[in-house]
């Protein structure tokens, strides 16, 4: 089974980046940084989310998030399928943070369940083919909206979502330009999805 052993995003500012990452959400070697100057703008296709047990330990992310230089791009809330909101860090990539629970069983933690790199792309069931020819298994599919895939005991899980759908549930515009300025970290290989997402071996990016 395919395994994504981190994602790599490409920023202005590494040192800033690492110290958002650290001091906003905890993270460390399952995000990891380049340094790049490609040019891009608007919506770069891809959304992290960052799923947790309880409203409070949205709250609690989001807050460090916030305190730590991101910009609220939807402030935390109950919706139909649970509770969360969105933020964008400094150096441009969106986050989202997530329960599926509307009541809280204990005290605030930032505490991280899952981190899931939802990639917006312009056919879902097109790119869905592309990545199975890659060696993906289906773990759910809801036609050409949504498909998540199976990534065993890797600390990244991949989930495709439809561009504008994607745009729309973060609050931003779907139109933008250039770089993705993402690449995805896995033992799958080495190649480029039909929506522009560059994949590598991880140990290519082992030393970043």
């Amino acid at each position: 089974m395919t395994s994504i052993a981190s994602v790599t995003l490409e920023v202005a500012d590494p040192t800033a980046a690492e110290r958002f990452l650290a001091t906003a959400f905890g993270l460390g070697g399952q995000i990891r940084l380049r340094a790049s100057e490609a040019p891009t703008t608007g919506f770069r296709g891809f959304t992290l989310s960052l799923v947790v047990s309880q409203p409070a330990n949205v709250d609690a992310l989001v807050d460090a998030a916030v305190d730590a230089g991101a910009a609220t791009l939807k402030p935390a809330a109950k919706s139909l399928w649970g509770y969360g909101g969105v933020v964008q860090a400094p150096d441009g990539t969106i986050w989202q943070v997530a329960s599926s629970s509307k009541k809280d069983t204990g005290p605030a933690a930032r505490q991280i369940d899952e981190i899931v790199l939802l990639l917006g792309v312009e056919d879902v069931k097109a790119s869905k083919q592309f990545y199975v020819d890659h060696g993906l298994t289906v773990a759910k599919s809801f036609g050409s909206k949504y498909v998540e895939f199976a990534t065993g005991s890797g600390p990244v899980k991949l989930a495709l979502y439809k561009r504008r759908g994607l745009a729309k549930l973060v609050g931003v515009s779907p139109d933008g330009t250039g770089s993705h300025r993402l690449t995805v970290d896995s033992d799958a290989g080495t190649f480029t999805d039909p929506d522009g997402f560059a994949w590598a071996t991880a140990s290519e990016n082992a030393s970043l």
